[in-house]
């Protein structure tokens, strides 16, 4: 291969247009087969992961071969995608409760490290890492809405955590940019009506039982009770009731 033609695919893992667009492809059963037993079969799964690629903004990653579909599996299995000035994590936060790592995410030739874990609570944060490959470039970050600074990523080892936040409506849960400007104006322009932390949205998603099944049970204990009052008091104190104590003749 050409030296030229190398950089040129190199390049295009470096910044991978708008790959891929769309919701993760990690819960899509079709794209992850529990059994393959024939080449048709295999043959049929590889042109079905091409032509999603195809139709999510990733022609460039596929034009880049092995590497490049490799690439573009990493960023459609965690929902992560390329846009003009930034590489954002657009993972259903409903779809949090496992624990993931994503490697080698290639962007602006250094290699990122997206991993989704749960603290001691069973909370979700993401941590972040950053492989630089050649002359050190500032990257940055920020969660949910960038209402906060914006970090600079590093190279240590401990890497970067940052919370999970919800906004509402939904917006990417983390921005990684070059241009630390560009993050910085983005809270601007996502218009959010509010920012949740991740249990408290889950708590809004699924408040539990209706009030109405509370009531329910309780009046049905409410009235079970009275039953048994009744019960006890007709046979002591009613019509006809026996003694308490019998007296000793």
């Amino acid at each position: 291969m050409k030296a030229e033609e190398h950089e040129r695919l190199e390049s295009s893992l470096n910044y991978a247009d708008h790959c891929f667009s769309g919701h993760a492809t990690m819960h899509a059963e079709n794209l992850w087969p529990e059994r393959l037993t024939n080449v048709a079969q295999i043959l049929q799964l590889v042109n079905l992961w091409n032509l999603t690629f195809q139709k999510r903004g990733c022609k460039v990653l596929v034009a880049a071969g092995t590497h490049g579909m490799m690439q573009g599996m990493v960023l459609s299995f965690g929902g992560l995608q390329f846009t003009e000035n930034h590489l954002q994590f657009q993972a259903d936060p409903d779809v949090l409760h496992n624990s993931y790592s994503l490697r080698g995410i290639h962007y602006n030739k250094d290699l990122i490290n997206l991993a989704v874990l749960q603290d001691a609570e069973g909370k979700p944060f993401l941590h972040v890492s950053v492989k630089p490959q050649e002359k050190p470039v500032k990257l940055y970050a920020c969660e949910a809405g960038c209402m906060n600074e914006p970090v600079e990523l590093t190279s240590e080892l401990r890497g970067h955590t940052f919370p999970v936040m919800v906004t509402q409506p939904i917006t990417p849960l983390l921005y990684i940019s070059t241009d630390l400007t560009h993050l910085q104006d983005l809270r601007h322009t996502m218009h959010v009506k509010a920012i949740l932390a991740h249990e408290d949205h889950m708590a809004k998603q699924y408040p539990g039982l209706p009030f109405l099944f509370w009531f329910s049970v309780a009046s049905l204990i409410t009235l079970f009770h009275l039953f048994l009052f009744k019960l006890i008091y007709n046979e002591y104190c009613g019509p006809g009731a026996k003694p308490l104590f019998r007296s000793k003749v």
